[in-house]
């Protein structure tokens, strides 16, 4: 197993899979300037028996590993860890709504195109870990029936102006949902939205909208 010993100061360190040594090495680098641990993995095998010795406090996941998919990684992460665990998918190839939905569907809390920005992927993660650690269920404000609608419609992969041209209304408008749906929910970002909103059951998996 590919791995890298934890700074001192981190019981839990952050979990970096991916297939390419330099990728790795330069992201474990990254998180350590930012006072983090990190242990790596090239494989999603080498990934699961990492977790398995050393639970992570988060999981840097790319997609395109050699033994399987990172999808696959992800669901046995969740399964053998539990849902509290955060992942942050990473892909240089899947870059489309349907993956970012899907990856979302499996489990991931997160997902990112490469190359990434760096300061991005921390401001990520640090979030992230401050969700687990500081708060577990999200505010208990109902969204109205139209905020639901433009919720539905970023989960189905669709963009403003595509959600205002099914909804007869405004992009302006739609943002403005988009912002009281973020803040309802706790969230930063659409895709923190969809990925809370796919756990809790506030849309369905069905992108036809149908129950």
């Amino acid at each position: 197993m590919s791995s890298e010993e934890a700074a001192p100061q981190a019981d839990n360190p952050v979990l970096i899979v991916m297939p390419g040594a330099e990728a790795r090495q330069r992201t474990s680098r990254l998180f350590k300037r930012a006072g983090f641990g990190t242990a790596t993995a090239g494989t999603g095998e080498e990934a699961l028996t990492a977790a398995g010795v050393r639970r992570p406090s988060l999981v840097l996941l790319e997609l395109e590993l050699e033994d399987m998919t990172g999808y696959e990684a992800c669901y046995e992460l969740r399964g053998r860890l539990g849902e509290d665990l955060p992942v942050i998918l990473l892909s240089s190839e899947r870059t489309t709504s349907a993956d970012r939905v899907a990856g979302l569907m499996i489990g991931a809390d997160d997902y990112l195109t490469v190359p990434f920005d760096p300061d991005e992927l921390l401001v990520r993660a640090r979030r992230l870990l401050a969700r687990v650690s500081g708060r577990s269920t999200p505010p208990d404000t109902p969204l109205t029936a139209r905020e639901t609608q433009v919720l539905q419609l970023l989960a189905d992969g669709q963009s403003q102006d595509a959600i205002a041209g099914e909804l007869f209304i405004s992009a302006k408008t739609v943002g403005t949902h988009i912002q009281r749906i973020l803040t309802k929910l706790g969230v930063h970002s659409r895709t923190e939205a969809v990925a809370l909103a796919y756990r809790e059951a506030l849309v369905t998996r069905d992108p036809s909208g149908a129950p």
